[in-house]
């Protein structure tokens, strides 16, 4: 008898996130313990189309047919029993059953609720945040108001849309230079791994890092620069969570970007951070305010500023953060006694736990 969890790992999808999906899926279905579970997979494409037995390593390669072997599907809203339905009508192994999901995905309607809200109309366990915490995570301006009401430190910032900048761009640089200075960093309000995010130091480079931000969301947050270093916790749990031991990044470049967490190794992490213990102690209570204000669950990766006074800023919360083996969530909570692969462990523990809470919720 196979008494194996069987775990379906979804990656890829529609963001601009794409690829650090791939990578982190292909990471996580490398340390999954063989003897514990069965591993089936779901890769997202660009498109939207959804193929059971995708495998990340082709997809990172991307030389082939990505779609070769594998099998377009769509989710069945069974909640009592849900699965996933070949298109063609074919058999799928285990008649497209899955004990759990572990969704693999960053950005926009992987991280953002979207996807999370599907796995609770269907019926699935899955890893991670449910629906408000993954959306209020994924929105940088919704994330800052949150944190503001729950009293976390945050730098000053700004938010304006698509269509405001477009209408007035100089009248947006304005208001921009005038209430925030230089330098400032320009952000799309609902993507991660820095994708879209510029600096900016006078106000030509500004229209042009709005202009750039603005291809990626219709809503772009503006935040002052501050000179700090960049310290990032993990947090782990679902009522009860507990933050890592705080790591510091030296990016390589002006700020951490998405070629410096992903594409070269030339950024320096340091774990443990050189910190006070009282610095220390304060950033993991902040770090689970941080979780506990935005209704996370399982897992997050919390990112602050520390000055050279000791001022602590909260910079933003990713609720499926990278996955990699370079990645600082799994990196700090191996510095912190667990191993990547007992961290898989524990990660699809807390997603069974938090299903069988909602189900008892909803039974009450």
């Amino acid at each position: 008898m196979n008494n194996k969890t069987k775990v379906l790992v979804i990656f890829g999808g529609q963001s601009g996130e794409h690829e650090v999906s791939v990578i982190s899926a292909a990471s996580v279905i490398k340390a999954l313990h063989a003897d514990r579970y069965e591993i089936q997979t779901i890769g997202i494409t660009k498109d939207g189309s959804w193929y059971w037995g995708a495998r990340p390593e082709a997809w990172k390669e991307a030389k082939a047919d990505i779609t070769n072997g594998a099998k377009q599907v769509a989710v069945v809203l069974n909640p009592q029993k849900p699965y996933f339905q070949a298109i063609d009508g074919s058999e799928l192994p285990d008649q497209g059953r899955c004990d759990i999901i572990f969704p693999v995905m960053h950005g926009p309607k992987g991280e953002d609720g979207t996807i999370q809200g599907l796995f609770e109309m269907a019926g699935f366990p899955y890893v991670g945040s449910g629906v408000l915490g993954s959306s209020l995570g994924m929105d940088k301006d919704r994330m800052k108001a949150v944190f503001k009401e729950a009293g976390l430190p945050i730098v000053p910032h700004l938010t304006l849309l698509r269509s405001e900048i477009n209408a007035a761009p100089k009248a947006a640089v304005k208001h921009i230079s005038d209430s925030i200075g230089f330098p400032c960093f320009i952000k799309p309000a609902n993507l991660g791994s820095s994708v879209g995010i510029s600096k900016a130091e006078d106000d030509k480079q500004l229209l042009e890092a709005l202009i750039y931000a603005a291809k990626f969301d219709r809503k772009i947050v503006i935040e002052k620069g501050v000179k700090a270093r960049e310290v990032e916790l993990s947090v782990l749990g679902n009522e009860s969570a507990k933050a890592s031991i705080p790591g510091e990044i030296k990016p390589a470049k002006d700020f951490y970007d998405y070629e410096a967490k992903y594409l070269d190794n030339c950024s320096e992490l340091i774990i443990p951070a050189i910190l006070s213990q009282k610095l220390i102690e304060q950033l993991q209570s902040y770090a689970v305010t941080a979780f506990e204000a935005v209704g996370a669950s399982g897992l997050s990766r919390v990112d602050f500023f520390v000055t050279e006074d000791k001022q602590i800023f909260i910079n933003e919360i990713n609720t499926m953060p990278g996955f990699t083996q370079i990645s600082m969530y799994p990196k700090l909570w191996e510095a912190s006694g667990l191993s990547y692969s007992l961290l898989l462990d524990e990660l699809i523990r807390l997603g069974f736990e938090k299903f069988k809470d909602d189900a008892d919720r909803r039974l009450s």
